[in-house]
């Protein structure tokens, strides 16, 4: 995940951009550049990272305690791309109960993993395969995805 941090005019994130929709954003004048990447710039803009918007924008199904959609790239950042049973960085999906005999890509059902111990665990529970999870599964916030992605 990378692109321009979105922040709303209270300073809750939103979302990112691609620069290049950020710079259209500034030159629509609807956004402030918050940070800056040091010595850099886009035209007359600074290079932006974190923009801020100069209206507050109602996000009314978040306010609601809506649930982020499970992504691959969601569940990477989620658990900071190390592995849920060694702890070496990791790149790959597993699922804790299988999708062969069931498992769904879900939050509570995925962690990362690195190569190694997604082979060694294959298609069994990590109880059958006698290696613990480092960590439980969790549904992260909307802010944690956005903060965490860059």
């Amino acid at each position: 995940m990378s692109g321009v941090l979105v922040l709303n005019a209270g300073y809750e994130p939103l979302h990112r951009v691609s620069l290049a929709h950020a710079v259209r954003m500034l030159h629509r004048q609807v956004a402030v550049v918050e940070q800056a990447v040091d010595g850099k710039s886009f035209g007359p803009y600074p290079l932006p990272a974190v923009l801020r918007l100069v209206r507050y924008v109602h996000m009314r199904w978040r306010s609601r305690g809506g649930v982020p959609t499970w992504t691959r790239s969601g569940m990477l950042v989620r658990d900071g791309r190390r592995c849920a049973y060694c702890g070496r960085p990791g790149d790959t999906v597993d699922h804790v109960q299988p999708r062969s005999r069931g498992g769904a890509d879900s939050w509570l059902n995925t962690v990362t993993a690195c190569r190694r111990c997604n082979h060694r665990k294959r298609d069994r529970t990590p109880e059958e395969a006698g290696m613990a999870l480092r960590y439980r599964p969790r549904v992260p916030t909307f802010a944690e995805l956005l903060v965490a992605g860059r």
